[in-house]
């Protein structure tokens, strides 16, 4: 039982594009890591999957943002785009529900990237493990290209 407890868990890539630093972003709220722990990624496509296997416990009314509570009783909140909560829901297309159970690559939400953009928007999506007092170790993949659904992005141990 105890090994299970110090095992490596994973979160992969919600979406396609670079991950970087958290400190690099221009929203102070994840920059100086107010929020929890995490990475961003600049993304390259517009399907938002879910990054480990839990349940969508937060689907904010504006759609730019969601939270999870994963298997393992971390909790996870993927905010896509830097200020977007000022779209009110506009390029955003939930594809579930607040509640469902989610399976790690299943899309959770499309987006409208042309929209995003044109409307002077960054699309940089913090990925932040917020209840991080319950996480030992964690280490990040940063300045790689990811996959969504198929590269780590972060690994992490309770």
């Amino acid at each position: 039982m105890f090994n299970l407890l110090k095992r490596n868990h994973i979160l992969t890539a919600p979406m396609d594009g670079k991950v970087v630093d958290l400190s690099t972003i221009q929203d102070k709220v994840f920059s100086k890591k107010l929020v929890g722990e995490g990475v961003a990624i600049d993304p390259t496509n517009d399907v938002v999957v879910a990054p480990a296997d839990g349940k969508l416990s937060l689907l904010f009314k504006t759609n730019h943002a969601f939270g999870m509570v994963l298997d393992n009783g971390i909790e996870i909140l993927i905010h896509i785009g830097i200020d977007t909560i000022g779209l009110e829901s506009e390029g955003f297309n939930p594809l579930v529900k607040e509640g469902d159970m989610l399976k790690s690559g299943e899309p959770v939400i499309k987006i409208d990237r042309e929209l995003i953009i044109n409307k002077g928007y960054s699309l940089i999506t913090p990925i932040i493990i917020t209840n991080v007092d319950v996480v030992k170790e964690i280490e990040y993949n940063t300045n790689e290209n990811v996959k969504s659904g198929e590269d780590t992005l972060l690994t992490y141990k309770l």
